[in-house]
């Protein structure tokens, strides 16, 4: 599934935001035996792919909305249709993009099963 895998941190009350989330477990002996975090990480994915620029994933070059960018621009429509065209790639399936104003955003989407 591509929806379970490595977490990232997504809020400065845990650390620095984007890096690795690390939770030690230890032993009786105090020797750490695991701490990398699995779990859900459609949301993050999602958020990767929205703030990545093309080139930024060795794996997948092509995949990176810059949506950095829309802030200096005035044509939403062409990041409606980049966004769909990324999260396509990535196997998102978009239920719903609301992208008219940039004060309120909302998309709603899944990986295709």
């Amino acid at each position: 599934m591509k929806s379970i895998g490595i977490q990232i941190i997504d809020n400065s009350l845990d650390g620095e935001v984007m890096d690795l989330k690390i939770k030690p477990v230890r032993d009786a002996n105090g020797k750490i035996v695991s701490g990398l975090v699995i779990g859900n990480t459609l949301e993050q994915n999602k958020a990767l792919i929205l703030i990545g620029s093309e080139g930024d994933f060795k794996f997948r070059p092509d995949i990176g909305v810059n949506f950095g960018d829309v802030l200096l621009s005035d044509n939403l429509l062409e990041y409606r249709h980049k966004i769909n065209e990324h999260f396509n790639k990535d196997g998102l399936k978009i239920t719903e993009l609301n992208l008219y104003r940039t004060d309120n955003i909302k998309i709603v989407a899944d990986y295709e099963s």
